[in-house]
């Protein structure tokens, strides 16, 4: 069982798919009135995601607040308030093109992508995502811009996505890993073949660090919520981590305690510990 008198968190992060959204990618009015109480505590509520900018605001709006988010696995600081990039770490061109060299030859058949960012959630100036002519989409992707494989990897990206269809992204983390050493951080948040690689230790648990200082919180008095393995740095460098009870085992072998799935509010569940 869970001990009932955990102190109060001093910040609350969560991830978004798979955790604080349902089946139906809604915050629920269950979930919606924990973080409204958990605000109206003084309590900063934080979104730490894979999702670029762009795909934030959907879930400010069914949240009602617009929070600080960690954007694309860490490589992002986001204030959705003000639509305004913070900060954002990059992978250069050399990198890019050094692994996808490796991850052609090691994951053959492999198409390849870049998730790049300008100044703002939709910067009409920085095609923000491009994908080469192999690259098959493990979810919808509406705003794709297809190019050719040289102009994936010729600008700066926070993430370089590497998609194989049929495979488990799990084998094709091991496959890679190796090979890439330290000159990038590999994680994935699907199993549908799909790995996504950022700057050398950049994850949702730096991006989360960056985030907790500005607010003055120290990491011991954060609680996180996450299910997949690249919730796992994150749920590790809380002082609580949280998994689904949907999570991947990688998730689930860290946490701290598991809650229930997110189609059952499970980040509500243990929010209303303090604010029910």
């Amino acid at each position: 069982m869970t001990p009932l008198h955990l102190p109060k968190p001093k910040l609350v992060a969560t991830d978004v798919d798979g955790t604080l959204i349902d089946h139906n990618e809604q915050v629920t009015a269950r979930t919606r009135a924990a973080v409204a109480a958990l605000l109206a505590d003084g309590v900063p509520f934080v979104l730490a995601t894979g999702r670029p900018p762009r795909w934030i605001e959907p879930v400010v709006q069914g949240l009602g607040h617009a929070p600080l988010c960690v954007c694309g696995n860490g490589a992002v600081i986001y204030d959705s308030a003000t639509d305004r990039v913070l900060d954002s770490r990059t992978l250069d061109v050399e990198t890019l093109a050094w692994i996808a060299e490796l991850a052609e030859r090691a994951l053959p058949g492999c198409g390849l992508a870049a998730e790049r960012v300008g100044a703002r959630a939709h910067d009409a100036a920085t095609p923000q995502f491009v994908s080469s002519p192999e690259y098959e989409h493990a979810w919808l992707n509406p705003d794709d811009t297809a190019v050719s494989r040289a102009e994936v990897i010729d600008a700066p990206a926070i993430k370089m996505l590497i998609r194989l269809p049929g495979a488990a992204s799990g084998a094709m983390r091991a496959a890679l890993t190796p090979l890439v050493g330290d000159r990038a951080d590999i994680t994935y948040s699907t199993d549908h073949g799909l790995i996504e690689l950022s700057a050398p230790g950049v994850t949702k648990a730096s991006g989360l660090s960056t985030v907790a200082q500005r607010f003055g919180v120290a990491d011991a008095a954060i609680v996180a919520f996450g299910d997949m393995p690249n919730d796992v740095p994150m749920l590790t460098m809380a002082g609580r981590g949280v998994a689904m009870a949907n999570a991947h085992p990688e998730a689930l072998a860290v946490a701290d305690e598991v809650t229930a799935a997110n189609s059952a509010d499970g980040v509500a569940v243990v929010l209303e510990r303090w604010w029910g």
